[in-house]
């Protein structure tokens, strides 16, 4: 549909596999012990914590193919075994290790030197930083061990109250870099950044948004136990965000791929329509689900 060259096609799909629902804070799960973690919620903030490290192993294979000029080949081979086995083996282990670590020190530490009692949501920057810098120089996805740590240190004490305090904290500061991030945003849109957006291009993000993302989300719920209502709203809401601007810019200083600036207009053009239709809708359609809940006496998930 744009012309482009396998890998190029290749850094598109993976560059907007990453979904991003701070943009849309009422697809997020609440609080701990807040009960606010509905299966939708629940779903759609696992998606986007997951698929931070999922997709680089297509970033790199993109690169890989920009760098090799023909797929298949014999790097497949140290493709899968390195940026696939490997890459997500060490962000697994490196994130569930680090978690189970400091959960241990956080709440278990039986004196006044547990952190827990010290009430600081720097704690969270500290576990954020560790997890990915080790994962880093074990060669691994620190995008990957950052989430799983955190899922680790969760379910370490899941009824402390500290969690909260981790929360808010965590909660405060992505908001404030997401402001300075979308200033930034709007400086690139000012600057030219759609001047290469072709008319194709637009039709590429309809489709994209439209029809490729609701269609794979349907299809990867075919069976599961939710309504339809539900399983829409999971496969319709996927949020697009800086982890796409991240992937390409990666991708873009590792090797050469062409038509590089309308991968830029196009992936720019896709944040900004996700941006403005899903921050539109997002706060409707969770109150529908939730009023829909309430008359089916169906509650929300406890925060076990």
């Amino acid at each position: 549909m744009l012309g482009f060259g396998l890998a190029t096609a290749l850094l598109l799909g993976a560059a907007l596999a990453s979904t991003d629902p701070v943009l849309a804070g009422d697809v997020q799960v609440g609080p701990p012990r807040s009960g606010e973690e509905d299966e939708v919620r629940f779903t759609l903030t696992a998606e986007a914590g997951l698929n931070d490290g999922l997709s680089f192993p297509f970033v790199n294979l993109a690169v890989a193919a920009a760098a090799h000029g023909s797929l298949p080949g014999p790097w497949l081979l140290d493709w899968a075994a390195d940026d696939v086995a490997w890459k997500l083996g060490a962000g697994l282990a490196v994130g569930l290790g680090v978690g189970w670590a400091l959960g241990w020190l956080v709440f278990r530490v039986p004196n006044r030197a547990g952190l827990s009692r010290t009430g600081e949501g720097f704690v969270a920057l500290g576990i954020t930083f560790l997890a990915y810098s080790l994962t880093e120089l074990a060669h691994g996805y620190g995008f990957l061990a950052v989430f799983v740590a955190a899922l680790a240190v969760r379910a370490a004490e899941r009824e402390h109250e500290y969690h909260e305090r981790l929360h808010d904290f965590v909660d405060q500061t992505e908001r404030l870099l997401l402001m300075v991030l979308l200033v930034l945003f709007g400086g690139a849109l000012a600057g030219g950044l759609l001047e290469a957006l072709t008319w194709e291009g637009v039709a590429a993000v309809v489709v994209i948004l439209f029809v490729v993302r609701p269609a794979a989300g349907m299809a990867s719920l075919a069976g599961a136990p939710q309504p339809l209502g539900e399983r829409a709203a999971v496969a319709f809401f996927g949020i697009r965000g800086i982890g796409s601007f991240y992937y390409l810019a990666y991708a873009l200083n590792e090797e050469r791929f062409e038509a590089a600036e309308e991968l830029w207009a196009v992936i720019g053009f896709t944040v900004l329509v996700s941006i403005l239709l899903h921050g539109a809708t997002v706060t409707p359609a969770m109150r529908w689900l939730d009023r829909r809940r309430q008359a089916q006496g169906t509650l929300p998930l406890e925060s076990d």
